[in-house]
């Protein structure tokens, strides 16, 4: 098959049984990976990407020529900075110092214009990366401002490929699904897709220490309590995003960032699989939850993108050790 260009790669990604690492930590279920980093960004946002930035085109809200803005930890920069290229857009992206230095420098290498921004700042701080991003969109003249968090064509791009593939590809023998959970869009767009071909699949998020996501799906309400710094990348919120449906989910676990972190480097060493620091907390997630299981479930974890974002950090010895997440070896 020839593509027309990079866009038409986006979808149809792979479903990987995992072996070892279930066998190890005594997982009865057949565990399925959706390998998402296959994707020509190398993650699950370039369906998303695409998705808001054809919508906004329908709209008329993103004009030729113009400028696509956005706040990002670097994966829905990429998915965007592609959609630019093919479609002749600009980007400026704004993002928070703690993510790791080779995703800005790939959104750099895409031709985007970046903006790091401070990471422990309130939300509505004018220096978060969310501000910067949505004031630069009021003061930038043809300009767009995606806003991934609210924006519905987010969940939509899920609820039309990803569910429908993940269906398909299992012959509709899936009893769970587990994802990490950031914006939202992933869990909600295929959850509400599996939810409609079966009710009684399981729907299951993963959250990190440091974010409020599981104490607001419990409750409600957004715990100040629960909210802190913490080291993990694309999952965890200390905001509420429109695109995270909760009635369709039915339970989030929380995983430590030392626990995501070594279960990538697992994932890598034990699957053949170099995936990102979220995909190492998605898998664990699963080992949170083993004692729900039965041997003929089939569990679908997806893994969001590639390890190649991480090298000098989960994939980095002398940082694991700085983080107390490696032990000294003799």
């Amino acid at each position: 098959m020839i593509y027309n260009n990079v866009l038409e790669m986006i979808g149809d990604t792979p479903l990987v049984r995992l072996n070892t690492i279930p066998k190890e930590q005594g997982i009865s279920a057949t565990v399925l990976a959706k390998v998402e980093f296959v994707n020509p960004g190398n993650s699950v946002k370039d369906r998303m990407a695409l998705k808001m930035v054809e919508v906004a085109e329908e709209q008329g809200l993103l004009k030729p020529g113009g400028t696509i803005i956005e706040g990002t930890s670097g994966n829905t920069g990429m998915g965007l900075a592609l959609a630019a290229i093919v479609k002749g857009y600009k980007c400026i992206f704004t993002t928070t110092d703690k993510q790791s230095k080779e995703k800005v420098d790939i959104l750099r290498a895409m031709g985007a214009e970046v903006i790091v921004c401070p990471t422990n700042v309130e939300p509505d701080d004018p220096r978060s990366y969310y501000s910067v991003a949505r004031q630069l969109g009021e003061d930038i003249p043809n300009s767009y401002y995606i806003n991934q968090y609210n924006n519905l064509a987010n969940r939509q791009a899920h609820y039309e490929t990803t569910g429908p593939e993940i269906w398909k590809q299992t012959e509709g023998k899936i009893t769970h699904f587990i994802v990490g959970v950031g914006t939202g869009g992933c869990i909600s767009g295929i959850g509400r897709y599996l939810k409609e071909q079966n009710p009684d699949i399981k729907i299951i998020g993963v959250d990190t220490y440091g974010s409020t996501l599981k104490a607001y799906h419990e409750t409600g309400k957004i715990d100040p309590e629960s909210i802190y710094s913490y080291i993990t990348e694309g999952i965890g919120e200390d905001i509420i995003p429109e695109n995270i449906d909760f009635d369709i989910i039915d339970e989030f676990v929380k995983v430590t960032d030392k626990d995501g972190a070594v279960m990538a480097r697992d994932l890598a060493r034990k699957e053949g699989l170099f995936i990102g620091y979220s995909c190492g907390s998605a898998m664990q997630g699963i080992v949170e939850i083993k004692s729900q299981l039965k041997p003929d479930d089939v569990v679908v974890v997806l893994f969001h993108d590639h390890g190649s974002r991480y090298v000098g950090k989960i994939y980095n010895d002398e940082w694991m050790k700085e983080k107390g997440f490696l032990e000294e070896e003799a």
